[in-house]
């Protein structure tokens, strides 16, 4: 892991880029922590950490107001990372699918998801053994939103995640329902009522698939973007138990 910049945001909260190998990334930590601190994953959608970036810093600040660290890399495909001429293909297939207003079919599902968390999670288990051993980090570690199913199979490989907050908004291959029912940790799971780009059935089903014994469902009306604060309220208190 290479450090590439510096800087004190303005409520201290000290945020510093990094290099793992060629993958870029993002790593946030408290102003006054007088001990190690827990760390949060801060997982995204595949449109780049530029364009992610407000979103982030801002999850990030709220992360480190209650005393945890946070961090993010770049997803394989995204930002100015090299582009997947597959998964292009795949997201073009789905920009018809949606504008036509056919359903989905698993198999444009499977092209735009599997390989993306095939890529990924090793990268985010490798982004783990870079951060870890920094002495302001203590762990333990949590996942917090992103991609649902590159959540779902960090949770199943990755011992050292402790808890998960995952976001029901993004389409999911019927392979990762089974994965679901091997995951163990407890969830925090929210879901947008109305969100017109997911499949509100889809995404009940695979909360009831998840084999954790504490799993909690946070759902409330509205868009694909519109979490209330308080949603995001209980999902710091659901860390504030799980990772202290």
């Amino acid at each position: 892991m290479h450090f590439t910049s510096v800087q004190h945001l303005d409520d201290g909260v000290l945020e510093r880029e990094f290099t793992l190998g060629e993958i870029p990334g993002i790593l946030w930590t408290p102003a006054s922590a007088s001990a190690p601190a827990p760390l949060i994953l801060l997982g995204h959608p595949p449109l780049g950490l530029r364009t992610m970036y407000p979103r982030l810093a801002g999850r990030a600040r709220h992360a480190a107001a209650d005393g945890f660290a946070a961090a993010t890399i770049e997803l394989p495909g995204s930002g100015d990372r090299p582009r997947w001429a597959a998964a292009e293909q795949a997201r073009a297939d789905l920009r018809r699918a949606m504008e036509a207003g056919e359903p989905v079919g698993d198999e444009i599902i499977d092209a735009l998801v599997l390989p993306l968390v095939e890529e990924s999670v090793p990268e985010w288990q490798a982004a783990l053994n870079a951060l870890l051993p920094l002495p302001e980090i203590g762990g333990p570690v949590g996942y917090s939103g992103g991609v649902i199913s590159i959540g779902i199979r960090l949770a199943v490989v990755e011992p050292r995640i402790s808890a998960a907050v995952l976001f029901a908004g993004s389409l999911v291959p019927a392979a990762m329902f089974e994965e679901a029912r091997r995951v163990t940790i407890p969830l925090h799971v929210l879901l947008q009522w109305d969100d017109e780009g997911n499949d509100r059935q889809a995404a009940l089903d695979l909360f009831d698939a998840f084999g954790s014994k504490e799993k909690t469902l946070h759902a409330n009306m509205g868009g694909h973007s519109g979490v209330p604060q308080f949603a995001g309220d209980a999902a710091a208190r659901f860390f504030a138990r799980h990772l202290r």
